[in-house]
């Protein structure tokens, strides 16, 4: 028998009878059979249909990202859950967070059902457990300032689910991101981000569409979340880390042009001061 939708799932208890459509049959077969220009060119087909499903998440994605930047301006931090792609895309989001925009380690967190072997090698049932991802939060110390995005492609992932459900009743802002329309994930968040992209070339196979459709949302909340919060200017990321030889170049060109100085110039205000924002601040105070 199905739970009433918003009850509490049980951490054993298969979900089913629940339409899946990221487990529905591939519109394509044989696959086998196929040339490598041909299976190159129908997964290519399939992939030009995501951007166009995601662009239907726009309106409540906007809704979400105001509510994150809200609190994140308060204090608050992000957390990203998941299993499997789900949660190997939420680490790579977070962790990308400090060296593109500055930002402290810990302000963007992914966590992944099984902890940290889970990103290179799978560990059996994880997923599965309905207490273990509030646990997970706990370690760092999760507050109501905080907002946590549950990001799960079938919609009912129980890790997910139970930390989604604890957060939402102690006041801690929830957003999830799943392909299924009415999957249970979108009755336990306060913002349920849906990306419908029907069927995956291999069948069930979520680390394609449905993956990609995850990582460009991903994409666009934390760079739309870190913009608000005054880590671009114009259109570029004044506060990177100058982590390797590439990007002291970049930020010294960013520099030159923005105080219109040689290249030697620039470089020297760049590696004293440790960022472009504060080296062309020095630059115009001279």
């Amino acid at each position: 028998m199905l739970e009433p939708p918003g009850a509490p799932l049980s951490p054993h208890k298969p979900i089913l009878g629940m339409e899946r459509i990221t487990e529905s049959t591939s519109r394509y077969d044989h696959l086998e059979r196929m040339t490598t220009d041909e299976l190159l060119r129908n997964i290519n087909s399939e992939d030009r249909t995501v951007a166009d499903a995601v662009a239907e998440t726009l309106p409540g994605l906007a809704r979400l990202v105001d509510a994150i930047v809200e609190r994140m301006r308060a204090g608050g931090r992000l957390f990203y859950l998941g299993a499997g792609t789900s949660g190997r895309l939420g680490i790579v989001d977070a962790s990308e967070c400090p060296p593109t925009f500055g930002v402290p380690h810990g302000l963007v967190t992914g966590l992944i059902a099984g902890g940290d072997t889970a990103i290179r090698k799978a560990v059996e049932h994880a997923e599965d457990d309905h207490e273990q991802a509030w646990k997970d939060l706990q370690e760092h110390a999760i507050g109501p300032a905080d907002t946590v995005i549950g990001i799960a492609a079938s919609g009912s992932t129980p890790y997910v689910i139970g930390a989604l459900e604890t957060c939402r009743a102690k006041g801690i802002l929830t957003g999830a991101i799943t392909c299924n329309p009415g999957s249970p994930i979108t009755t336990v968040c306060d913002h349920p981000i849906v990306a419908v992209v029907g069927p995956e070339f291999v069948t069930g196979s979520t680390r394609m569409k449905s993956g990609t459709a995850q990582k460009l949302i991903l994409n666009m909340t934390s760079t739309s979340v870190m913009i608000k919060l005054g880590r671009v200017q114009g259109n570029r990321m004044v506060d990177m880390r100058m982590s390797n030889n590439k990007l002291i170049d970049r930020g010294t060109r960013m520099v030159m042009d923005a105080l219109s100085i040689p290249y030697e110039q620039a470089n020297e205000l760049l590696r004293k001061h440790g960022s472009v924002r504060q080296a062309v601040e020095a630059g115009n105070r001279r």
